[in-house]
């Protein structure tokens, strides 16, 4: 088994360029399905989901080219196969959009439920009520997701209210519109950078997207889409990330190749807390010398606090001055990780979806488990910041959404690695 290991204590100092967004690649890629040609997409991230749902379109037939390290041109124009195999499904939440995208595309659609991280229910029924406000029958059994046109043909468009603010179902629907034959109109939807990017890739192939980063989507269905070349925005969580990891560790960081405005929730929280942020064209410097001081924090979708930001920021919190309260109010299952740093020497207190922190003068270096891939971040900033070795095990959390996090620490003064040790040694900790 491979783990993490860190000695920390050391402050950060050098600068850490951002990869492409995950959460925008992991939909973006999919919606290649859509496209007649070829689509050159830019900027990817060189993490596992990526690979996973790049393997995902090659068994459903898809020509893909590897350009560069960040590039490929995907052909999904002779694609015949529309079941996705049920291995490769299980391994990535993500996995979803592929119903959207096939059912726009081909009128039909097979795909297994996703996997990916247990944070709690994610029911897909805000996608299902998009999929049949268009005229799809929706139907799951088996493990299945069974979607289909009656009779064959294209989805007609579509008026959908989401009951809740949801990303998956914003994107997926969007995904299902843009070939269909009306118009769709997606109320209350989710309104990330991330959504705003698939809008901005499907607009660049010849779809017809309006109202994306805000709460009304109007998707006027097309024909049909042309090749083209995309360019992925940078990873907004992996920036706030590092951010964090400055705040926890201390020391000065040049964070580059980042949309500052994306990061304005995070920024504003950090600089509550006493941490220095100077904004940069497409950069951030982050500086932190003195101690940091309590703030309250809860989690909102954009362009409210993130929840993929609240176990990192929790992380921060433990070695605030004072008592913080964090509020969860996205995710029911977001502090399975509070074990782990109680472990570490933190004070935190969990009722329902509050997390009370009484800040620490250190944290202590111990074996910890990452329980999902945040959690796993967050397991890094902590260990970057502990008197003593921390090891993490089960990192392939964290290898789903981070792009070369050891290096990319290391080149910023941690004293990081990755080690394997025999198996019978490694057992994961219990919580």
């Amino acid at each position: 088994m491979t783990k993490y290991q860190i000695r920390g204590g050391r402050p950060l100092h050098g600068t850490i360029e951002i990869s492409g967004a995950k959460n925008a690649a992991v939909a973006i890629i999919p919606a290649a399905l859509l496209v007649d040609g070829v689509c050159r997409i830019e900027n990817i991230p060189q993490i596992s989901d990526v690979t996973l749902i790049l393997q995902i379109l090659r068994e459903l037939g898809a020509d893909i080219k590897t350009v560069n390290r960040t590039t490929v041109d995907v052909d999904c124009s002779h694609i015949r196969n529309r079941q996705v195999p049920y291995e490769l499904a299980r391994k990535i939440r993500a996995s979803y959009y592929l119903v959207g995208a096939l059912l726009g595309r081909f009128g039909w659609a097979e795909v297994p439920l996703p996997g990916g991280c247990d944070l709690g229910g994610r029911p897909i029924d805000q996608h299902i009520k998009g999929f049949v406000s268009m005229g799809a029958e929706v139907d799951v059994r088996n493990g299945l997701i069974y979607a289909q046109v009656p009779g064959g043909g294209r989805l007609a468009g579509g008026q959908v209210y989401l009951d809740m603010v949801s990303v998956g179902a914003t994107m997926n629907i969007m995904l299902a519109a843009v070939l269909s034959a009306g118009m769709t109109v997606i109320e209350n939807a989710a309104k990330e950078p991330h959504i705003v990017d698939l809008a901005n890739f499907l607009n660049s192939m010849g779809a017809d997207i309006m109202g994306a980063g805000t709460d009304v989507i109007k998707i006027r269905g097309v024909e049909r889409l042309r090749g083209g070349s995309y360019s992925i925005i940078p990873d907004q969580i992996e920036a706030g990330t590092y951010m964090a990891a400055v705040a926890a560790a201390g020391g000065e960081v040049l964070i580059k190749n980042v949309i500052p405005k994306h990061l304005d929730c995070i920024t504003a929280k950090l600089v509550e807390m006493g941490v220095e942020v100077e904004e940069q064209d497409d950069a951030l410097l982050i500086r932190r010398n003195g101690p940091i001081s309590r703030v309250n924090v809860k989690t909102m979708p954009y362009p409210g606090f993130p929840t993929d930001m609240q176990p990192q920021i929790a992380a921060v919190l433990c070695l605030a001055r004072g008592t913080s309260v964090l509020t969860e109010g996205v995710w029911e299952n977001r502090y399975r990780y509070v074990d782990e740093f109680r472990r570490m020497g933190a004070q935190i207190q969990v009722d329902g979806k509050v997390a009370v922190i009484e800040g620490v003068e250190a944290l202590t270096g111990a074996p910890v488990h990452a329980c999902d891939l945040r959690a796993g971040a967050a397991m890094v900033i902590a260990g970057l910041a502990a008197q003593g070795v921390t090891e993490i095990d089960s990192i392939h959390h964290i290898e789903r959404g981070y792009e070369t996090l050891v290096e990319k620490l290391a080149a910023v003064g941690a004293q990081i690695q990755t080690v394997t040790v025999p198996d019978e040694e490694s057992q994961p900790q219990v919580g």
